[in-house]
């Protein structure tokens, strides 16, 4: 059992072994394209004839997987099976229940290529980006391992001598577990393994554009032993079985990543109370964000340029941390701009299983696609388009990286989360304008600051509003146990995944008091 917690290292794609490695993998999982996958409730497979067909978005004729369709039926049956479970799972030791999660990280690890071959297929993200999915997925279960383990040793209380004291953590109960399409490995076995080491049993709901890569996890999840009931995987409707999970008296927490809207409905969902229920529900909610990377007057140009290239089109912006808006002092921003668009105007862009060089693929939906092209044609009426504006050739969902310039800061581009390669370039006359704009939405997630002001490093520090706050680097990337995530305002409750306080939140202190005679 490992002792030290180290980030799994990512891929190098310029060894020519690992692109052999990786192409292996692409083929072998093309050939596994288009298989079924059943519900998995108390260890039953149950096929379903409602289908969630989830497509290739390079190529959407091509399914990648079709898998049952819960109802509420079997929902129900779901949660059923997780609450006979946890009578007995909660009286399992942290250690052993760690232990699952290191078993299940050295099966991946062994596996990686083959998992970040799925998410090129099911996601469409180049080979860069699953493969930091992978390692991010890897992470999360080696860290909240250990993290179990230090949470089941013994706990501090100041002593007396009249009483023997201690404190230990007990788990909630059923955690309903709604993971995102765009982590679709990382955060949905992140939430999924945090809940279930600290004790819970889980009905998991994946996202219904990337139902695959969970299946695949729950398979190592089976083929570790994870007794029967654990862990119920339970694709379907959020409407349906989304709400109906949500809802159920039984559930005693959920764990969402998602959008704004989603996030506050199930926040207001979880707070009814309902009949049969005990207990106020828990909820763990990771939402928007509408990122913004601050350039100085006296930044590294080159470095600002790059890191605002990175962060906001690495994985064609579909990540909540992703830079959606570049403030950029007034000294510099023609310079900016000027260097900024050659170099967006440069990346490649098509199916990401056909080549390691393409650094952007589809985006993950048709409702993403048409979302992303309006906001394009908002923004085509609030600035000055630099770069992109259309759809991009292909049979899948690809979209131009996209450059408005000259945007205002109450812009609808400049405030509303977009989910897509789409930046909005703003100038600002002073550091202090800057600050302002990048405090003016009603989110608070990620930020990052060009800057080689000492006195305006600090000012940031405490006064720009985010969750994760960068100097001089990108403001996507965060790694487990490093930077540990979560945002503030309308972007959630800042649960800060992959922290060292992140599993209290699946988890409740007892105090426990014997008077000595």
């Amino acid at each position: 059992m490992p002792s030290e917690f180290k980030n799994e290292p990512l891929v190098d794609f310029k060894d020519p072994a690992n692109v052999r490695a990786m192409e292996k993998a692409l083929s072998e999982v093309a050939s596994s394209l288009g298989k079924t996958y059943p519900l998995i409730v108390g260890g039953e497979e149950i096929t379903t004839s409602d289908r969630i067909e989830s497509v290739d978005p390079s190529n959407p004729a091509t399914v990648v997987g079709s898998v049952s369709k819960a109802s509420q039926k079997e929902a129900e049956k779901a949660m059923k099976a997780a609450l006979e479970a946890f009578e007995s799972w909660k009286r399992v030791s942290p250690r052993e229940r760690a232990r699952y999660l290191f078993d299940a990280a050295a099966i991946v690890r062994k596996r990686k290529f083959e998992f970040s071959a799925w998410m090129v297929y099911e996601v469409g993200k180049s080979w860069a980006e699953a493969d930091g999915d992978t390692a991010e997925a890897i992470d999360f279960l080696e860290f909240y391992g250990q993290e179990m383990i230090r949470y089941g040793s013994e706990q501090p209380v100041t002593g007396i001598p009249s009483e023997r004291n201690e404190l230990f953590y007990i788990p909630l109960g059923v955690a309903a577990v709604i993971p995102p399409w765009n982590f679709p490995f990382a955060i949905m076995a992140g939430m999924t393994s945090a809940a279930f080491v600290a004790g819970n049993t889980v009905v998991l709901k994946p996202s219904s554009d990337a139902p695959v890569i969970a299946a695949k996890f729950v398979e190592v999840l089976r083929e570790v032993g994870l007794p029967a009931g654990v862990v119920n995987y339970l694709p379907g409707s959020g409407a349906k079985v989304g709400d109906f999970i949500v809802q159920h008296p039984k559930t005693r927490l959920i764990a969402f990543t998602g959008s704004k809207e989603v996030g506050l409905r199930i926040n207001e969902q979880a707070a009814m109370h309902r009949p049969g229920q005990i207990w106020i529900k828990r909820t763990i909610l990771e939402m928007g964000g509408k990122d913004t990377i601050i350039v100085d007057e006296d930044a590294n140009l080159e470095q600002a340029v790059d890191g605002v290239l990175a962060s906001a089109f690495g994985f064609q912006g579909q990540k909540c941390s992703a830079c959606s808006r570049a403030v950029v002092h007034e000294a510099l921003y023609d310079a900016f701009i000027e260097r900024l668009i050659p170099k967006v105007e440069a990346i490649k862009m098509g199916p990401p299983y056909k080549s390691k060089d393409f650094y952007m693929g589809p985006v993950a939906s048709a409702s993403a696609c048409e979302k992303i092209l309006e906001y394009i044609e908002i923004g085509k009426t609030e600035g000055e388009l630099l770069a992109g504006g259309m759809r991009a050739a292909g049979a899948g969902y690809f979209i131009q990286p996209t450059v408005f310039g000259g945007v205002a800061p109450n812009a609808r581009i400049s405030l509303e989360e977009i989910f897509g390669p789409v930046l909005a370039c703003l100038k600002a006359s002073s550091f202090d304008e800057a600050l302002r704009i990048a405090n003016n939405t009603e989110y608070g997630l990620t930020g990052a600051l060009f800057s080689n002001n000492r006195k305006h490093v600090e000012r940031a520090r405490t006064d720009f509003h985010v969750g994760n706050l960068y100097f001089n680097r990108k403001c996507t990337g965060a790694l487990v146990g490093v930077h540990p995530f979560g945002g503030f305002n309308m972007s959630g409750t800042d649960s800060k995944a992959g922290g060292r306080d992140y599993l209290l939140l699946f988890m409740q202190a007892k105090s426990v008091s014997e008077k000595i005679a």
